[in-house]
């Protein structure tokens, strides 16, 4: 169980570490990276911290295109992801 969430994590970094992902994105804005505060968060369930609040909030805008881009949707619509915006006070976005 342990290695499987490390794979996930390690899976997560290099896909949102990719610099044609983040060229890929809508906006300029929009740079997934500066969301790795919320990845434990959004990968394990645990308690988002106020940095990962306060990038979420910042790149609001963008969840749209991170919902729609597959190689990140899994992350941001997951049952985990939607708890991690509630409790930092983001309604998850009807794209």
């Amino acid at each position: 169980m342990k290695f499987m969430k490390l794979m996930v994590i390690t899976v997560v970094i290099v896909v949102m570490s990719s610099p044609i992902l983040i060229k890929s994105e809508v906006s300029s804005s929009c740079i997934p990276t500066e969301l790795m505060p919320c990845l434990p968060a959004m990968t394990t369930g645990g308690q988002p911290t106020q940095d990962c609040c306060d990038k979420l909030i910042e790149q609001k805008e963008c969840l749209c295109g991170y919902i729609n881009n597959p190689l990140y949707s899994t992350f941001v619509s997951s049952p985990v992801a939607r708890k991690v915006l509630e409790v930092c006070n983001i309604p998850y976005p009807s794209c």
